[in-house]
């Protein structure tokens, strides 16, 4: 049986960047208010909002330092409810983002757990002696340097698989494990509609927490490859099933860094026993730099022919197993037009028509990232001042300054093309002061190309971004078989360097997709039964038997 969130189109919102209803230059929850008319005339199901709690504001909300209040940046209690009650109104769902690998190092169970070794939260926390007068093992933090930070006052060291600002909650503890639970029942009873789970595959830390494998030449060892899927992860995830999730209709969805198929298959299980689906990452590091000493931080484009394998690997392999989540972009990734499409005047508008097409097609949750329906696009960094993100200021100063690795100059253009700043500059509304987000000045630099990239020229235009995606979101509500078909390659797309095609087939319909990739006229031979209907393309007017630049098609045969 079919659940309501397999049909259903999830857009994300990241408050801080979203709508400034004050003049502070901060999103905030009074200006989603203000724009629900705008996401319910896309036609979505579902809003994913970004953390909106009590925060250090280290991480971009992501160090929470009171689970049960608002982020006073964002307003009240009162704004939240409001909120929930009007999009509730207008048959919106609002899926709250949960961050309970770590917390802040600002919150009240850190405060009391540094206090003393023997404090009653002590154990809320992973606590360790010195080795040799050093860390307790070689991990490197997700976000540089070290993964430990030393506590003058107790003399061990505490646990962070990202910033020092952010201390992992040691889940080990079944009392923070029922704290948690707690917590996620009391929003419950507030009337949300599910949660996005932030790192949610970080929980279960090794026996022991061994030394990590160590590149050559790279600073820290990879505890991240230790501690994702780890061997009671399930075994938690089973215990918030039961004690929470199970009792609400939700959307859940997992943050799964380092996810096998066989383990989004137990996460994701269509027994329903943990969560309904995953985000996992391997189509986001096809574009990775080459020297592991860089990880992520490069300018290089992902190839069609790695990234159709990549992603009718999880098409197929999850197929009757488990749930796709399908998203090109989120407030971590940069623009998707930038990173897999075309950017440029010419072809930007097709090609992110076309690359909306190849995903929101395919069997899965998709998820829309706030501004990928105008087709917004990366950013500049001219300087590092320019940059806000703290992992890709880290980046700089680790890899420029300390280990001069690489040029300063190098690094910001790899911040063009993959820091997260790219997601976060401010919602283009309009070609106005501050592109209609804010009256003061904006927290982040905004696209400068805002005048012509913004939600008022989009939906001026009939044939803008936002009306396709509109025209897609339809589709997946009302064709069966983008929900439950099965997934094929057209025979000897494998292969194919420019082209992507694929079926959808069930019992009573097909579809057949075709995406062009490159900015190329191509000649290609599918073979279509007289009866298939052409029901989506990215071009106006009469169609030709080539496949124009960036071109996209959906057939449809009863």
């Amino acid at each position: 049986m079919t659940k309501w969130w397999q049909k259903a189109v999830v857009y994300q919102v990241y408050p801080r960047s979203f709508q400034d209803s004050n003049g502070d230059g901060i999103g905030d929850l009074p200006g989603i208010i203000q724009r629900l008319p705008y996401i319910k005339k896309l036609g979505v199901d579902v809003i994913w909002l970004n953390p909106i709690y009590k925060t250090s504001n280290v991480d971009g909300g992501y160090d929470i330092s009171d689970y049960q209040a608002i982020n006073p940046d964002f307003g009240t209690m009162t704004d939240f409810k409001k909120l929930l009650a009007q999009a509730h109104q207008m048959g919106l769902k609002i899926m709250l983002d949960l961050v309970v690998n770590h917390s802040s190092s600002e919150h009240p169970w850190f405060i009391e757990s540094r206090q003393s070794k023997d404090n009653p939260h002590r154990d809320f926390y992973i606590w360790r002696d010195p080795v040799n007068g050093h860390e307790p093992n070689n991990w490197g933090s997700f976000f540089s340097g070290p993964a430990w930070t030393y506590d003058t006052k107790t003399q061990q060291y505490y646990l962070h698989l990202f910033a020092k600002e952010q201390p992992d909650l040691n889940w080990a503890n079944p009392q923070v494990r029922q704290a948690v639970f707690k917590m996620m029942n009391w929003w419950a009873k507030q009337g949300i509609d599910g949660f996005r789970m932030d790192v949610i595959s970080l929980l279960s830390k090794p026996d022991g927490l061994p030394d990590g494998p160590q590149a050559p030449n790279a600073p820290y060892g990879d505890g991240g490859s230790l501690v994702a899927n780890g061997k009671h992860e399930h075994e938690y995830l089973r215990e918030m099933n039961q004690q929470v999730l199970s009792k609400y209709d939700w959307i859940t969805v997992g943050e799964t860094a380092g996810v096998t198929i066989d383990q989004a298959a137990k996460y994701a299980n269509l027994d329903g026993n943990e969560l309904n689906m995953v985000f996992q990452f391997e189509h986001m590091g096809l574009d990775n730099n080459r020297d592991p000493r860089l990880g992520k931080w490069s300018d290089q484009k992902a190839t069609l022919t790695a990234l159709r394998a990549n992603l009718t690997k999880w098409q197929q392999k999850l197929a009757n197993r488990a749930w796709n989540s399908l998203y090109w972009n989120n407030h971590d990734q940069p623009r998707v037009v930038s990173r897999f499409g075309n950017d440029s005047p010419q072809y930007r508008v097709l090609s992110a028509k076309m690359l909306a097409t190849m995903l929101h097609c395919m069997q899965g949750t998709p998820y829309i990232y706030q501004g990928e329906e105008l087709g917004m696009t990366n950013t500049h960094f001219a300087t590092l001042d320019d940059v806000v993100d703290v992992e890709a200021r880290n980046a700089y100063h680790e890899l420029v300054d300390q280990e001069k690795i690489i040029s300063g100059q190098k690094l910001l253009r790899y911040f063009d093309a993959k820091s997260r700043d790219n997601a976060r500059t401010p919602m283009q509304w309009n070609d106005q002061k501050n592109a209609g987000f804010s009256s003061g000045k904006p927290w982040l630099q905004l696209n400068a190309n805002y005048q012509q990239i913004n939600a008022a020229a989009a939906l001026a235009d009939p044939n803008s971004i936002f009306y396709f995606y509109q025209q897609l979101i339809k589709l997946r509500h009302n064709l069966a078989v983008i929900t439950d078909g099965d997934f094929q390659l057209v025979k000897d797309n494998d292969q194919d360097p420019a082209v992507f095609a694929y079926t959808r087939r069930n019992s009573d319909q097909q579809l057949l997709v075709i995406c062009n990739f490159t900015d190329q006229t191509l000649e290609r031979d599918y073979s279509l039964v007289p009866e298939a209907k052409l029901i989506l393309q990215n071009y106006q007017g009469k169609m030709t038997t080539s496949l124009r630049p960036y071109e996209a098609r959906v057939y449809l045969t009863d």
